[in-house]
């Protein structure tokens, strides 16, 4: 396991079991393609190779998307927000973004 930087890993405030949220973001349009988490470990993957690689809850293991669909995200910046708890990247999106087949997640109907 690599180790993330520790000025970064000083920054961040994981919860319980060690996740930060991460926002995947349109580069150019800024629109919200999805949410997920990473651990220190997809952070330091996601930083060193611009591939966007989260942790999967459901899988227990790490996960760079697009690694079976072919659906990737490159990675231009990455941000900590203002709190520590959330990560946002600004990503190249190839294909859909949603497991659904979907551009983003948030193509559902809104709430209001």
């Amino acid at each position: 396991m690599t180790t993330l930087d520790p000025r970064i890993a000083t920054r961040l405030k994981r919860n319980a079991d060690g996740l930060v949220c991460a926002v995947a973001q349109q580069r150019g349009t800024g629109e919200v393609l999805m949410v997920a988490w990473m651990d220190d470990e997809a952070l330091h993957q996601t930083l060193t190779t611009r591939r966007a690689t989260y942790f999967s809850r459901s899988r227990n293991r790490l996960w760079v998307k697009g690694e079976t669909s072919g659906n990737t995200q490159q990675v231009h910046d990455v941000r900590l927000d203002c709190d520590g708890d959330t990560i946002l990247l600004v990503v190249d999106q190839t294909g859909p973004a949603c497991h659904t087949g979907t551009p983003t997640c948030f193509d559902a109907d809104s709430l209001l």
